[in-house]
């Protein structure tokens, strides 16, 4: 049942509610680039989002039209069919195969949660982006209901888990998570540590996993409303690389 709709009486017009994470991170995504950005999506999958039902949302996470080009990376294979890159290499070493100081973007979406090495991850991401170039993140946090219960969980019963709660989850894009830098205190820290100048903070979208039963989405709905910014189910992260020289990470 859509129970969205009974909560988010909005969401009759256009399909999507106005505390909608995707929207609100992807606006702000393509605010960030024009024409001459190179962006590159690190783990961009084979582009599920292709099954979108709303189209405006869809139509927001397609970058190629808004900037120079999209170079997705990944260590999937299957991601060499993702419709919205317009390049993909595949990612086979510990070095990204991206060029130094060549990308204006760094797009990662949900792929945090999935780095086992978080210090090697942002490395990449400083080599990669020019000076005054973005990194834009998007994370579940370890701190909200949906990361606990992810921790607790086994791996192996990820996509079980998943199918029950959520929709159209495939088995194919359900991937080993770590929780590595999962909070906002440990991402902030993390960026500052790597000289991005950044903003961190939580985002309480509509909760999608607790939409098995109207009295569990329902009690998402008050729990959204009343959640402090810590323990909010996402976690959206806009980081700059800074431009002075002779300020790289150690």
């Amino acid at each position: 049942m859509d129970y969205k709709s009974i909560f988010y009486p909005e969401s009759r017009f256009g399909g999507f509610s106005n505390v909608d994470g995707t929207i609100a991170f992807y606006q702000r995504v393509n605010s960030l680039i024009d024409l001459e950005t190179i962006v590159i999506d690190v783990g961009c999958g084979r582009g599920a989002y292709q099954d979108d039902p709303i189209p405006y949302r869809k139509q927001l996470r397609e970058l190629r039209h808004n900037c120079s080009r999209v170079i997705g990376i990944d260590v999937d294979p299957s991601a060499k069919d993702n419709p919205f890159v317009d390049e993909f290499r595949p990612i086979t070493t510990i070095k990204w195969p991206i060029d130094d100081e060549s990308a204006g973007l760094c797009l990662v979406d949900n792929v945090l949660e999935h780095i086992e090495i978080p210090e090697m991850f942002f490395s990449e991401c400083y080599r990669i982006l020019k000076p005054g170039g973005y990194l834009c993140i998007r994370t579940p946090n370890l701190l909200s209901y949906v990361g606990l219960i992810a921790r607790i969980v086994p791996n192996r019963q990820h996509v079980a888990v998943l199918q029950k709660a959520k929709d159209r989850v495939s088995e194919r894009d359900v991937f080993p998570t770590y929780y590595r830098c999962n909070t906002i205190p440990t991402l902030r820290k993390t960026l500052q540590r790597f000289n991005f100048d950044a903003c961190v903070y939580g985002y309480e979208s509509e909760p999608a996993y607790l939409s098995f039963s109207k009295i569990t989405y329902a009690l998402g709905v008050v729990l959204g409303r009343i959640t402090p910014n810590l323990f909010r189910i996402g976690i959206h992260a806009f980081a700059r690389k800074q431009r002075r020289e002779g300020n790289k990470p150690e």
